[in-house]
């Protein structure tokens, strides 16, 4: 169990581009995930919105997975055990079936939102 619990910090995600545009590809990385699980599941949705913003109409599963390589974010949890969560396990499947709202919410579980109960646009009023 102890490797469910957050290394002092945070678990933390870092953030791929696939496309390139970025020397080291990263684009960002988040701190500050209570467990292992949290940190996971971010991921694992930050992944699956990448995976729908690449996906038209009428494009096959292979079609979706080659927009994702060539343009889509990839996400993995650093420095975890081997239960960490890895888009390669899950790939063909998110290519293959459409993902609802829920399933894309990575935002739900943002350290960085926690908290933060104010709706964006009610500061100062």
């Amino acid at each position: 169990m102890s490797d469910l619990f957050a290394p002092d910090g945070g678990w933390r995600v870092r953030i791929l581009d696939l496309s390139g545009a970025s020397a080291d590809n990263v684009v960002e990385e988040i701190g500050g995930f209570p467990t292992l699980m949290q940190a996971n599941g971010f991921a694992r949705r930050y992944v699956r919105d990448s995976i729908e913003r690449c996906r038209t109409a009428g494009m096959s599963a292979k079609e979706v997975l080659e927009a994702w390589f060539a343009y889509g974010e990839d996400a993995e949890v650093m420095d975890a055990p081997d239960g960490s969560w890895r888009s390669a396990t899950e790939l063909g499947d998110f290519a293959d079936r459409p993902a609802g709202t829920e399933e894309r919410d990575w935002r739900a579980l943002d350290p960085r939102r926690i908290g933060d109960d104010e709706p964006e646009d009610s500061a100062g009023t």
